[in-house]
């Protein structure tokens, strides 16, 4: 939580004093306590001015308006002119209603005018990720403070910058002001500034509601997603999609790309995180149960093996898992497999391995291939038992007639409901 506004009460003849040999004499000769004080704000003051004059000029945050107008996007560092920023996009747009703030910090004033400017609109707040240090000071000024599930908001003391890195502790009076102006209770005020300027505190989720610092802890598929508030281009969307989904690394590129399109797309609609993530687990299946389709017998068997492991896995703590993965939910399997350490042939290296196969066919796509890779969520679901559909996937596996493949290619691969209803039987 850096104050932009250095200290700048050091002397010339003082700032010489702590940066040059001269310094080192100055503090060897200090003999009285004041002296050693003074010589002291001196470095510090010299030490922060010369910090601000020779630092690199540093990237704010993005700031966007979000789809609709109904919501404000800051992603990145409370820098000079994010708040400038905010403010512009808010009086070209009176519908805004709710802000996103994505953050590590950056500088108190900064935290401090955005945190102004949302209490003048009556804006709600949402931190989706991660909001920390000088971003607090914005966010608890929020009429409505929603906090995502997986996020979090962090606290420590101000500080001021020097030279070498060093965090200079200043008065915490600003912040603390701020945050019980906002209603925070004053025991958590109080922890939250005693935290060292070079640490963090991240509290629970029932310690920021019951301080005041929250109102609600909300899903995924409560507002729009905001994963791509820092950079919403197509190569941020494509490394989104690997980050959820790093079994696609082995899949093709066009599909990714493809699927990337999709997710990018949702994002400037306004579809939900929950849904984002959802719909690009039913395209990245679709995908890979496409490849498998056309890898040789061998290869599906391998699969086989691999998916009845993963059911296995998941049988005693989620049916639902269970039943996902019977109906070819490829990322669920893979991420089943993942947690239990199966052996290779991992499902990565399968699919691997169905590429080549794909590529080296050069079959060209099919209508039917078409229809049949087109996403879709859990659509063979049966009111069947995970321990008997584990036990018809076994039975299969176990087969060794000529029709074993095929079947097998049924009860894992075939999109319709009927053929695995013909197999999937206690």
């Amino acid at each position: 939580m850096p104050n932009d506004k250095p200290r700048r009460f050091a002397t010339q003849f003082a700032t010489t004093c702590a940066v040059s040999a001269l310094g080192v004499a100055c503090l060897v000769g200090a003999v009285s306590a004041d002296t050693r004080t003074a010589v002291r704000m001196a470095f510090v003051g010299a030490s922060t001015d010369l910090a601000q004059r020779f630092a690199p000029e540093e990237a704010g945050a993005r700031v966007v308006l979000g789809p609709g107008g109904a919501d404000v996007r800051v992603a990145g560092d409370l820098m000079d002119g994010v708040a400038l920023q905010v403010a512009n996009l808010l009086a070209a747009h009176p519908n805004v209603r709710r802000i996103h703030l994505t953050s590590g910090g950056g500088l108190v004033e900064e935290g401090l005018a955005l945190g102004a400017l949302i209490a003048a609109h009556q804006l709600d707040t949402y931190v989706p990720d991660e909001c920390a240090s000088a971003c607090t000071l914005a966010f608890v000024r929020g009429r409505g403070r929603y906090l995502g599930a997986s996020g979090r908001l962090g606290f420590h003391a101000p500080y001021e910058a020097g030279l070498f890195g060093q965090a200079f502790p200043i008065d915490a009076a600003p912040e603390r002001a701020a945050y019980r102006a906002a209603g925070l209770a004053a025991d958590f005020t109080a922890e939250a500034l005693a935290v060292a300027s070079d640490d963090i505190w991240m509290p629970d989720a029932d310690r920021l509601i019951r301080a005041g610092a929250v109102t609600e802890v909300v899903e995924t598929d409560r507002f729009p997603d905001s994963t791509l508030d820092d950079d919403d281009s197509p190569l941020a969307a494509r490394a989104q999609v690997l980050r959820n989904l790093p079994i696609l690394a082995q899949a093709e590129p066009g599909a990714i790309d493809r699927i990337a399109a999709w997710y990018r797309d949702g994002y400037h609609d306004g579809r939900s995180e929950a849904d984002a993530l959802g719909g690009m687990r039913a395209h990245a299946s679709a995908h890979l149960r496409g490849l498998f389709r056309r890898a040789d017998d061998a290869t599906v068997r391998a699969f086989g093996h691999a998916t009845l492991t993963a059911m296995r896995a998941a049988q005693a703590s989620d049916d639902s898992t269970c039943e996902a993965m019977a109906g070819g939910d490829l990322v669920a399997i893979e991420e089943a497999l993942r947690q239990a350490h199966h052996p290779v042939p991992s499902l990565a290296a399968l699919v691997a391995q169905a590429l080549r196969q794909a590529t080296a066919a050069r079959e060209p796509t099919t209508a039917a291939d078409a229809e049949a890779a087109r996403p879709r969520r859990h659509a063979r679901h049966l009111a069947v038992r995970c321990g008997a559909r584990i036990a018809a996937l076994r039975q299969v596996l176990e087969g060794t007639g000529p029709d074993a493949a095929a079947r097998l290619r049924a009860l894992l691969l075939d999109d319709t409901p009927h053929a695995v209803a013909a197999v999937a039987v206690p």
